[in-house]
């Protein structure tokens, strides 16, 4: 991959801002930018990811048991428990799910 650094100043210290450390000193080294490419990393994160899911992942499956679990968490409230949650639900907390109550 070609650097993609811009030419260097001619003098010491004219990439230097009056407030910048160094500045106006001739022996302040120039700025420079650095750059890294993470592409490769990434795409190896991704296949490795992948394959510690395996091959019987099923990302609908996952959705579908948590919504079961969440009609789970949300089933059997008291009146008070039911008083927070559509509390929550109306401050946009929560999410409203089903008929706007939490499952009997």
């Amino acid at each position: 991959m070609a650097p993609q650094n811009p030419p260097l100043p001619e003098g010491p210290g004219e990439t230097d801002t009056p407030n910048s450390p160094g500045a106006g000193r001739p022996d302040a080294p120039a700025l420079f930018e650095f750059a890294v490419d993470l592409t490769a990393q990434e795409v190896l994160r991704q296949a490795q990811v992948l394959a510690a899911l395996g091959p019987d992942w099923d990302p609908m499956e996952v959705m579908r048991e948590e919504e079961a679990a969440y009609a789970l968490l949300y089933s059997g409230l008291d009146e008070e428990q039911q008083r927070v949650y559509d509390g929550l639900v109306a401050s946009g907390v929560l999410p409203r799910r089903g008929d706007g109550s939490a499952a009997a």
